[in-house]
């Protein structure tokens, strides 16, 4: 007796459970959504998108969800929405007990910045993808400048920029990398007034070393503006031009 009267305690508990589970559950469905809230989570960093923006295009939609009951909020459109903009890399849109629509957003990250002839102003992200230049906030990265495009931008140059980005020395030093024809590369350096040319990016990690060395044996001993051109196209051998 005793247990068959534990056994119907537990079934009634657990009856209350499921019965108290679906009516808050469908009680919560009804309610109608109090406020939309945006955070930005590398805002700090970057600031290429805002919350008022984002706020902005999912009321372009009409996704908005404010005033709206539970069930007719779609958060899987609203970030489907949000992921259309360009200089977003990944969202969650979620609700949250307190009656609100939370959507967490996380920037694109740029590694370069192309000014290009032909294709015009864009970056190049940390995944070799091309973003939009945003009018309201840029980002110190390097600069390349000429007649570039997007194949080269997403993959010579996305590796030269990577490699100036991790050191940070060389990073301080060039100023702006200039593109010519046949995908041929000058850098124009922030101390001296010469240009650098490295001809192709390929193996350019020893032509900015025989470069480092030529500073060392020659520019340090006849002087920074002796010269205008700096060549480092040929192996073995810098050659120079003299103003």
């Amino acid at each position: 007796m005793k247990r068959f009267l534990i056994i119907l305690i537990a079934v009634v508990v657990i009856g209350y459970i499921i019965l108290s589970a679906n009516f808050f559950r469908d009680s919560s469905h009804n309610r109608e959504c109090i406020g939309f809230e945006v955070e930005i989570k590398d805002s700090l960093k970057t600031q290429f998108v805002t919350a008022v923006e984002i706020e902005e295009l999912v009321k372009k939609h009409d996704l908005h969800p404010v005033g709206k009951s539970f069930n007719n909020i779609n958060t899987l459109a609203i970030r489907d929405i949000i992921m259309t903009s360009r200089l977003v890399e990944s969202a969650k849109v979620f609700i949250t007990s307190g009656g609100t629509v939370m959507a967490t957003i996380k920037q694109r990250e740029p590694v370069l910045r192309v000014i290009s002839n032909s294709k015009g102003d864009f970056y190049i992200d940390k995944d070799r993808e091309i973003m939009p230049v945003a009018s309201s906030f840029a980002v110190y990265v390097p600069v390349a400048t000429g007649e570039i495009d997007e194949e080269f931008a997403k993959n010579e140059l996305y590796d030269f920029a990577m490699f100036l980005n991790n050191n940070s020395d060389w990073d301080a030093w060039v100023e702006q990398i200039v593109v010519k024809n046949g995908n041929e590369v000058e850098l124009i350096p922030r101390a001296g007034n010469f240009r650098i040319i490295m001809g192709s990016l390929e193996d350019y990690q020893t032509k900015l070393n025989k470069f480092v060395r030529f500073v060392d044996e020659g520019l340090n001993k006849l002087g920074w503006n002796r010269y205008s051109e700096i060549n480092l196209k040929f192996d073995n051998q810098v050659v120079c031009t003299i103003k």
